[in-house]
């Protein structure tokens, strides 16, 4: 029997590791949960075990450990296997964000073409991680039927925004939106994140009625299954949209290309919508072809392929691969933020 351990940092990787406890806990073996801080673990359930200390960890001796982000500690027991916690969407450069290698991984699980391609070249360079495209487990539940559609006699019309309020659409499209909700254009879905500044939270809550519903959810997968078109910036939840082969409306993405109705006045946002549920084909091609790039995976079994990928890596160990650099510094800073010095 094998021991998984999920390393959480923050509240999204509960939604992108919780399919992989499924697939773990379907072949008999066991998970178990580390949160960096004491809040986190208030979102874990009931049936979920927690491990509640590094102590703890250490002496459950996990196999492997899976992270959403960017830093694990090297004195945890396992393979460090990095799950990554979202596509890459240009809101920073390559080098400092979604391709940064920082010396703390094993095995990089990554998510397509877009993502393999890099880390594989990086791994020829490095030579001290194994990388093998999976899929991501987040989205395993989109596409393996535990949303189905709702019955609907009109569009649905998702809007989600990130939170980075230089980047943000979310205070210049509130009253567009409410316009548009009080002409009935369709039916609004709205949800924000819940690092977004408060008053633009209350101010989209206001606008609650009989065509706008809003959702503070962090199971952002069954708002998705139920829209139509998508309506966002340079926010994470486009490429996650995208891979449904559904269109999607941006204002000022920073990273636009043809899989992508992108405008620059506001003015423009409902016109584009409009087109958008058209599903014209120049645009749906595109959307096929950019979501092949990034996740050609529709079967919702991302999850069984990382768990596969992992057995394989303990499996060799580092056998081929270069020692992992020493980073001492980093090593510090790790037991630092978790306040342990055992040895």
């Amino acid at each position: 029997m094998s021991r998984y351990l999920f390393f959480v940092s923050e509240l999204y990787a509960l939604a992108i590791l919780r399919p992989l406890q499924e697939a773990v806990r379907a072949r008999g073996d066991e998970a178990a949960w580390f949160c960096e801080r004491e809040s986190l673990s208030e979102y874990l359930r009931p049936e979920e075990v927690r491990l509640a200390s590094v102590q703890a960890v250490i002496d459950w001796r996990p196999d492997a450990v899976f992270v959403p982000g960017n830093w694990v500690p090297q004195f945890f027991p396992g393979l460090k296997v990095e799950v990554f916690h979202g596509f890459s969407v240009g809101k920073r450069s390559e080098a400092r964000g979604h391709f940064r290698v920082r010396g703390s991984f094993d095995l990089y699980c990554t998510q397509g073409p877009d993502t393999t391609q890099p880390f594989q070249q990086l791994q020829q360079q490095l030579g001290f991680f194994r990388v093998v495209e999976t899929g991501w487990s987040k989205l395993d539940p989109l596409f393996n039927g535990r949303y189905p559609r709702d019955q609907r006699t009109r569009p649905v019309v998702l809007y989600a925004s990130t939170f980075t309020e230089s980047i943000t659409s979310a205070r210049v499209l509130r009253d567009t939106i409410a316009a548009s909700a009080q002409r009935g254009d369709w039916q609004w879905l709205v949800t924000l994140h819940p690092k977004m500044a408060p008053d633009i939270i209350e101010s989209y809550r206001a606008l609650e009625g009989p065509d706008l519903r809003f959702a503070m959810t962090d199971d952002i997968l069954a708002l998705y299954a139920q829209a139509d078109v998508l309506l966002s910036d340079t926010s994470s939840v486009v490429p996650e949209f995208l891979t449904q082969h559904r269109p999607v409306v941006t204002l000022r993405n920073r990273r636009p290309g043809p899989h992508l109705l992108d405008v620059q006045e506001i003015a423009e946002v409902i016109p584009a919508v409009e087109h958008a549920l058209q599903q014209p084909e120049s645009l749906m091609n595109a959307i096929r072809d950019y979501a092949n790039r990034i996740h050609p995976y529709r079967d919702g079994r991302s999850s069984e392929r990382v768990l596969d990928a992992t057995s394989h890596a303990i499996q060799v160990g580092r056998a081929g691969l270069t020692r992992k650099p020493l980073n001492v510094w980093r090593r510090v800073q790790a037991r630092q933020r978790l306040g342990y010095w055992g040895f």
